[in-house]
């Protein structure tokens, strides 16, 4: 009976890909039933159930599942050469379990409709619109940059811990729900990861478990990074699953806090994206551009910059590459790539917003 429990589990990860793939094909249901609808109610369930703890529940379950997984490995190995159809069927039947619960409790969000749309933005944007967007979040960023430094050659150091920025993050969301009403957060649960030194070498600055619907943020990072940071996982766990999406929520997010420095942060990083992009285009008109940039965030990029080089290692490449295929796989055909789209919305939306 179990092996045909078993057998049955495998077979059944077919149709759930095919009932994936066909859902993919329509967003608008996913948007109203699924991410406003389902998806709601058990998000919040999982927060409520699991936000208070002051550690990662689902980081001891993803270092619970290695543990389990290598001392089943180990004890079926001989299996493996004796029977290798049941030791096939036992690893698909798992497979499909996670399979299963990963798009019900969170990744159908992927398929849901883009956010420019349910905005009202334009796909799309000219070069003169991202030249005219840039100039507005240069003076905004050095207006908020000078105004904490009072020198514009000093780098903005946080004053506040990381445990206290956490605390602080969800409260621009609070602001945001005014403009974006689906936008609300609460209860809140977002973390710093247990897992923050392998986290780092793999060169990821947070990530949201999709069993537990817990953010996590990697505990190492500059605290320069760490209020866009939680504030795009936040935005994961509202079912934006698309990075280019989470990074523009996460941004407006920080940009509408009511604290000086998470405004400053939000503007830095709309702009660190929006002079890339430049670069990407007219590496001259970008060195003219970014010599109007205070020397003092040119700074706090670099800090960020720094901190990634000094955890580069062989690996870091191999982790970053499954996790781009993974967003290829996922609707987002750019992979990794995807995170700098965010440009696309920052254009479309500060173009006729007074910073």
């Amino acid at each position: 009976m179990l092996k045909t429990k078993k057998s049955i589990l495998a077979l059944s990860l077919i149709p759930q890909y095919l009932i994936i793939k066909l859902l993919s094909h329509f967003p608008d249901f996913i948007e109203q039933y699924y991410s406003n609808g389902f998806y709601q109610f058990t998000s919040k369930i999982f927060r409520f159930t699991l936000g208070w703890l002051p550690f990662s529940f689902g980081d001891l379950v993803y270092a619970f599942s290695i543990v389990y997984i290598i001392n089943w490995l180990y004890r079926n190995r001989k299996r493996l050469r004796k029977d290798t159809k049941r030791w096939f069927i036992d690893i698909l039947a798992a497979v499909s379990v996670i399979y299963f619960a990963f798009h019900v409790l969170w990744g159908l969000n992927y398929y849901r409709l883009p956010l420019h749309k349910n905005l009202n933005l334009n796909a799309d944007y000219t070069s003169e619109q991202l030249v005219s967007v840039t100039e507005k979040l240069i003076q905004k960023s050095n207006n908020l940059h000078l105004e904490i430094t009072k020198n514009d050659t000093l780098k903005v150091k946080m004053p506040y811990t990381k445990s206290e920025i956490l605390d602080l993050a969800p409260l621009g969301y609070q602001n945001l729900k005014d403009i974006f009403p689906h936008l609300e957060y609460h209860p809140k649960s977002i973390k710093k990861s247990l897992f923050s030194y392998p986290l780092t070498y793999m060169g990821f600055s947070g990530y949201l478990n999709p069993l537990t619907n817990e953010a996590q943020v990697d505990g190492l990072i500059p605290s320069y990074k760490f209020p866009t940071t939680a504030l795009h996982e936040i935005a994961h766990q509202l079912g934006y699953a698309a990075e280019n999406e989470a990074n523009f929520i996460g941004c407006l997010a920080a940009i509408k806090h009511d604290n000086l420095y998470f405004n400053y942060t939000g503007y830095a990083f709309a702009l660190r994206f929006c002079l890339n992009e430049i670069y990407n285009r007219d590496a001259c008109l970008f060195e003219d551009m970014v010599a109007d940039v205070n020397i003092g965030i040119l700074k706090n990029y670099e800090e960020v910059r720094l901190f990634w080089e000094a955890h580069q290692n062989p690996a870091e490449p191999y982790f970053k590459l499954f996790y781009s295929n993974f967003l290829k796989a996922n609707k987002q055909n750019k992979g990794m790539e995807s995170y700098s789209y965010v440009v696309a919305l920052i254009a479309n939306y500060f173009e006729n917003t007074k910073l």
